[in-house]
C-alpha cells in the first residue's frame, strides 16, 4: 500500500519531520490501541523510488513501561508519476479495514506535482478528482492530504508548461529542492529555519546560522561512599529509553568521571533518565539515581555552567543509606553549549571505544610555515676520499642539503681557470620549506662523483634551523664559513684534517616576507605573508552554519542494515581547519555546527570537503592498519562573489569523478554570511597585489613554486596527522588539491573552450563589423559611418566614449547579475560528456599501471592532439617570419616593393592630416558589396607570397 502526501514547499521537506503511528483495532467495540511510532526526518526523503530500499526502523513505545515491541519496514521517496484510479473510491491493495476504507473515500484534493524538464521549461499540473468528497485535513499537517494509490494503470497526468527563470517559476512559486532535469546539478536555495533569516538583528544570537538542536545533557563527575567490595573499578551507566551510555573505568579509590552524556531531544522516548554505578563486568547494581525530565532545567549560552550536585543513591533494595553519593549535573541546552564538543552522543551508541574519539568536532590549525633559503656560494681545500683516482681525473663536486625528509642538491661546479679542483664554486640557491617550532636540522654535504650512481662524501656539516637568521624583506644577510668535517678515509687523512679544514661558504635565510603556498594559487584562501610583523588588520569576518547533508550516496555496507555513511564535513579557510563530528549511521546527517574565520583578502576561496569516516567500524577495511576515509564530495566558495552582510542559504551538490562517470554523491546545505568591517579598506584591497611583496622583488620560478608547494603539502599533511583526533593525508590531499597538476585530457578540453569561450567577444566584433559592411540593415549601417566619421574628425570622443559604453554596459547588466555564489560546474568541467577512456586515463596512477596496448592507444591519440596543435603553432609562426622578411631582403623584389611603398606613404602621411586618411580608409573599408570585390586585396596577396623559415625545416 502507498500514501501519497502532497508537499507544498518541496524546499521545506528537509526541515520536516514524518511521524507514522501503528494501532491496533478491534472490530468488536470499534476502538482501536496505541502500538507505537517511528519518527523520521524530511532529509531522508530519496529523488526516486528506485535510488531507496526498504527501511527497517524499531517502533518507539509510549511510555518507559510499554511491554510492546516491533518493527515496521517503509520507504520514503519523491514521486512525480504516481496515478490514481479514475473511480471515485480508490482500490486498495490487501486487505483492509471498514474504518480505513471509510477514510479513503473521505480523502479529496489528490494534487500530483510532476515535474518534467523539456527544452528548459519546469512543467507542474494539478489535478482534482470531483467524485471524492470533501475532507478537513488536520492544521497541525500543515495541507498535507494523503491518497492511497496502487500501481494499477490509469490515464496519463497532462502537464501545464510554466516557465522557469532564475529558480522561480512564472507564477511566483519557487523551484522545489529537489528538481531533476538539467537542474539536478545545479545550486538549489533553501530556508532554513535559522536566526540569520528570521532575526533581522544578526547580533541577537551568536550561533544564528544554523537551526537550533536541543539536547540533554548530563554530566557525571565523580561518587563517594560507594561500597565496593575489593579493589574493583567502577563505570557509571547513563540509561534513557533505549539509549544507554557507560562512562570509562576508574578506581574504587578515586572514583571520578567527569564524563558528559548529549542526548537529542528528537529521540527520547522516556520521561525519565537513571545513572546507575556498577562494578566492572558486573549487572549487580550499587547504586542508582533518577531524574524526571519535566523537572530538568534549561541552560542557554552565555549563561555560566550548571553547578554539580550531589545526589543520594538508591541501592538495588531500595534503600538510600548505603548506596554513596554520585555528582551529577543534568540540563537541556543546544549545540552552542560548551560540552557539545566533548560530549558522548546518543547516536554513537554503536561506535566502538577506540573509535569514538574520531567522531568529535574540532578545530586544527595549520603549522607556520617558513621558506628557508640555502644559497651554496663556495668551498675551500676540499680534500677528495681517493687520493690515487684523484690525481688521474678533475673532481664532480656537487652539494646536498637536506632538511627533514627534503633533498636537493647542486650542480657539479664547473671547471674555472682561476680556481683549483680542491675550491669549487657553486653559487646556487636552494629553497625549502619548514614549520615552527623549528625541530629540524639543514644537513650539508660535498659530495664527490667517483663514477655512474656512486658518490663519495667528502665532508659534512648539520646546522639547526633555530639559529639560522630571519629576514622580512629582500637584504643580503651576512654569510658565514663553516668547517666540513665526516672524512672517511685513513689515519693519513684524520692527520691532514687536522692541519687543514675543509669549509664551505654557505648564507642561509628564513624568509619571513613571502607566502608559503600549501595550495593551488586559484584557489588560495590566504595570501598573507609568513612574518606576523606584515600583517595589515582583517577587512571582515567570515561566518559559516554547516548546516548538514541530504541524499548522500551509500559509502559503506553494514550488517543488517544496508548501505551507509558515517558522514562528516571538513572546512578550510587561511590556516584555520575546522572537522564537525561524524554523524554515524546515516544518508541525511545533521551537523548544525557554526564556525568563524578572520578575512583579511576578499579575493580568497573557502574549501568545505564531505568525507566517510573510517574509523568508526571495528574492523575498517576490512581489518587492515590505516584505513583512508573515503571521499563524498567538495564545495568552493570565492569571497568576493558574495554580497556583504547577506546570508545565503544553499544545497550546494557534492559531485565527484570516478572511473565510470560523474556521479551526484548527495548535496551539502550551508549558510554563509560574509560581514565588511569597512567597505573603503576593501575595495582598497582590490588595488593591492594580490602576494607579498618578496613575490615580485625575488620572484620564484614556476618549478620551485610547484616544488615547495608539494613540500608544503607534506608539512602540513604531517603535523595534522599528529593531532588528535588525527585529520588523515587523504584528507589534506583533497582538500589542498595535491593532484591538479597531473595530465587530463578531459581539463585540456575544458580549458580549450574555457579559451574560446574568452574569445567569443572578438567574433562578435567580426560579426557586428561585417553586419556593417554588407549593409544587410541599411539604416544601422549608415548611423556606423556618421559615427566613425565624427569619431575620426573628434578623435578626442574616442577615449570618453569607449569608457562610458563600458559603464553604460556595466549598469546594464547589473540587473541580470548572479543571485546565488557560483559552484562545480559539470557542462564547463567537460564531466558530462567525457569519453570513459579519457576518465580511466586521468585516474591511472603515475607512473602508470596499465597494459602495453592501452598505453600505446592514448599514446597515438596524444600525438594526433599534439599535431593539430604543432600546425596551429607553425601556421602563428609563418605569419609572424612573413612579417620579418619585409626587411630582410630574403626575397629583393618583395622586400623593394615594401621600401619603396614606405618612402611614398611617409611623404603621403606628412601632406594630408591623419584623420582624413583614416576617414578615407574607413570609407573605403565600409563601402557597399556592389562596390567591392570577391578577390583578396593588393596587400593581403603581398603578404601571403613572402618567404618563412618553414622552407628550410627538415
Amino acid at each position: 500500500m502507498k500514501l501519497v502526501f502532497h508537499v507544498n514547499d518541496v524546499a521545506d521537506l528537509p526541515y520536516r519531520t514524518i511521524e507514522l503511528n501503528v494501532f491496533n483495532e478491534k472490530r468488536s467495540n470499534s476502538s482501536r490501541n496505541f502500538l507505537g511510532k517511528v519518527r523520521v526526518s524530511g532529509t531522508g526523503i530519496a529523488h526516486r523510488e528506485d535510488d531507496v530500499n526498504p527501511q527497517l526502523h524499531t517502533l518507539d513505545k509510549r511510555s518507559l513501561f510499554s511491554h510492546v515491541r516491533g518493527e515496521i519496514t517503509f520507504k520514503l521517496f519523491l514521486s512525480d508519476k504516481e496515478q490514481v484510479t479514475g473511480s471515485g473510491e480508490p482500490v486498495v491493495s490487501g486487505g483492509v479495514s471498514k474504518k480505513t476504507k471509510k477514510f479513503q473515500q473521505q480523502t479529496t484534493n489528490t494534487v500530483v506535482q510532476n515535474h518534467t524538464q523539456a527544452n528548459g521549461v519546469q512543467e507542474n499540473k494539478k489535478i482534482t478528482h470531483p467524485n471524492l468528497t470533501t475532507h478537513k485535513s488536520d492544521p497541525n499537517m500543515n495541507d498535507i492530504k494523503p491518497v492511497v494509490i496502487t500501481s494499477i494503470p490509469g490515464p496519463p497526468i497532462a502537464a501545464v508548461n510554466t516557465a522557469v527563470h532564475g529558480g522561480v517559476t512564472s507564477n511566483g512559486n519557487r523551484v522545489g529542492l529537489f528538481s531533476v532535469g538539467s537542474n539536478e546539478y545545479g545550486l538549489k536555495e533553501t530556508k532554513p529555519h535559522i536566526g540569520g533569516l528570521l532575526n533581522k538583528d544578526k547580533t541577537s544570537s551568536t550561533y544564528d546560522l544554523v537551526e537550533q538542536m536541543q539536547y540533554l545533557y548530563i554530566r557525571v563527575v565523580k561518587g563517594r561512599d560507594i561500597p565496593v567490595t575489593g579493589a574493583g573499578e567502577l563505570v557509571a551507566e547513563v540509561k534513557l529509553g533505549n539509549y544507554r551510555g557507560i562512562t570509562k573505568r576508574v578506581g574504587s579509590n578515586n572514583v571520578e568521571w567527569d564524563q558528559v552524556f548529549a542526548f537529542s531531544k528528537d529521540t527520547i522516548q522516556s520521561s525519565m533518565v537513571e545513572i546507575f554505578v556498577k562494578e566492572r563486568d558486573k549487572d549487580d547494581i550499587l547504586g542508582r539515581v533518577w531524574f524526571d525530565l519535566n523537572e530538568v532545567p534549561k541552560r542557554v549560552p552565555p549563561d555560566s555552567q550548571l553547578a554539580p550536585q550531589w545526589y543520594r543513591m538508591d541501592d538495588k533494595r531500595g534503600d538510600r543509606a548505603k548506596a554513596g553519593e554520585v555528582m551529577v549535573a543534568i540540563w537541556f541546552g543546544t549545540q552552542a553549549d560548551e560540552a557539545f564538543s566533548e560530549a558522548w552522543h546518543s547516536k554513537a551508541a554503536n561506535v566502538h571505544l577506540d573509535g569514538l574519539g574520531s567522531i568529535q568536532s574540532k578545530v586544527y590549525l595549520s603549522p607556520k610555515l617558513w621558506y628557508l633559503r640555502v644559497s651554496i656560494i663556495e668551498a675551500q681545500d676540499v680534500i677528495l676520499g681517493e687520493k690515487g683516482s684523484g690525481l688521474m681525473r678533475y673532481p664532480e663536486l656537487n652539494v646536498k642539503v637536506q632538511v627533514g625528509n627534503q633533498v636537493l642538491k647542486t650542480r657539479v661546479a664547473p671547471a674555472m681557470a682561476n680556481r683549483s679542483f680542491s675550491n669549487p664554486f657553486w653559487n646556487e640557491d636552494l629553497m625549502f620549506v619548514v614549520a615552527e617550532p623549528f625541530e629540524d636540522y639543514v644537513m650539508v654535504s660535498v659530495e664527490d662523483r667517483v663514477g655512474p650512481g656512486r658518490e663519495e662524501i667528502v665532508g659534512r656539516v648539520m646546522v639547526p634551523v633555530s639559529v639560522i637568521t630571519r629576514r622580512l624583506d629582500s637584504k643580503e644577510v651576512a654569510s658565514r664559513w663553516y668547517n666540513l668535517d665526516g672524512h672517511l678515509g685513513g689515519p693519513n687523512d684524520a692527520k691532514a684534517g687536522l692541519r687543514f679544514a675543509s669549509r664551505i661558504h654557505i648564507r642561509a635565510t628564513l624568509d619571513g616576507g613571502y607566502h608559503v603556498l600549501d595550495e593551488a594559487t586559484m584557489y588560495s584562501s590566504d595570501v598573507r605573508p609568513t612574518a606576523k610583523q606584515l600583517w595589515k588588520p582583517h577587512i571582515g569576518i567570515l561566518e559559516m552554519g554547516i548546516l548538514g547533508a541530504s541524499n548522500l550516496m551509500p559509502m559503506k555496507i553494514k550488517d543488517g542494515k544496508g548501505g551507509s555513511s558515517d558522514a562528516y564535513c571538513v572546512a578550510k579557510y587561511g590556516s584555520k581547519w575546522v572537522r564537525t563530528r561524524t554523524v554515524v549511521d546515516s544518508l541525511s546527517p545533521k551537523w548544525n555546527e557554526q564556525y568563524t574565520w578572520e578575512v583579511f583578502d576578499p579575493c580568497t576561496v573557502i574549501t568545505i570537503g564531505v568525507f566517510d569516516n573510517s574509523r568508526v567500524d571495528k574492523n575498517p577495511s576490512g581489518g587492515l592498519p590505516g584505513a583512508r576515509d573515503s571521499r563524498i564530495g567538495k564545495v568552493r566558495i570565492r569571497l568576493s562573489t558574495l554580497e556583504s552582510d547577506r546570508v545565503y542559504t544553499h544545497a550546494y551538490p557534492l559531485l565527484m569523478l570516478h572511473p565510470s562517470g560523474m556521479k551526484k554523491m548527495g548535496e551539502l546545505h550551508l549558510a554563509v554570511r560574509f560581514s565588511c568591517a569597512n567597505m573603503l579598506n576593501m575595495l582598497h584591497m582590490y588595488t593591492m597585489p594580490l602576494l607579498p611583496k618578496m613575490h615580485y622583488v625575488q620572484p620564484l620560478s614556476v618549478n620551485q613554486l610547484d616544488s615547495l608547494r608539494y613540500q608544503a603539502l607534506n608539512v602540513v599533511a604531517a603535523r595534522l596527522s599528529r593531532a588528535e583526533p588525527s585529520l588523515g593525508r587523504e584528507v589534506v590531499e583533497y582538500i589542498l588539491d595535491h593532484d591538479s597538476h597531473m595530465w587530463s585530457m578531459r581539463k585540456s578540453k575544458a580549458n580549450f573552450f574555457r579559451l574560446t569561450h574568452v574569445l567569443t567577444w572578438l567574433s562578435f566584433m567580426n560579426r557586428v563589423i561585417e553586419s556593417m559592411r554588407n549593409w544587410s540593415t541599411p539604416v544601422y549601417s549608415s548611423m556606423f559611418v556618421v559615427t566613425f566619421l565624427i569619431m575620426v574628425l573628434m578623435p578626442e570622443l574616442i577615449v570618453p566614449s569607449i569608457l562610458l559604453g563600458f559603464a553604460v554596459i556595466g549598469l546594464w547588466k547589473y540587473r541580470f547579475r548572479a543571485r546565488y555564489p557560483p559552484h562545480m560546474d559539470t557542462r564547463l568541467s567537460y564531466a558530462d560528456v567525457v569519453h570513459p577512456d579519457e576518465l580511466d586515463e586521468e585516474f591511472d596512477s603515475f607512473p602508470t599501471s596499465r597494459s602495453a596496448e592501452i598505453v600505446r592507444n592514448r599514446y597515438d591519440r596524444l600525438r594526433s592532439v599534439a599535431g593539430r596543435i604543432q600546425t596551429v603553432v607553425g601556421d602563428m609562426a609563418t605569419q609572424g617570419e612573413r612579417f620579418q622578411a619585409l626587411l630582410s631582403w630574403r626575397d629583393p623584389r618583395a622586400s623593394f616593393l615594401f621600401v619603396v611603398v614606405c618612402f611614398v606613404a611617409a611623404i603621403g602621411f606628412y601632406l594630408v592630416p591623419i584623420r582624413w586618411v583614416v576617414a578615407v580608409w574607413g570609407l573605403y573599408f565600409l563601402r557597399p558589396p556592389r562596390f567591392r570585390n570577391k578577390l583578396p586585396s593588393s596587400a593581403v596577396s603581398f603578404f601571403k607570397r613572402l618567404p618563412t623559415m618553414a622552407d628550410s625545416m627538415l
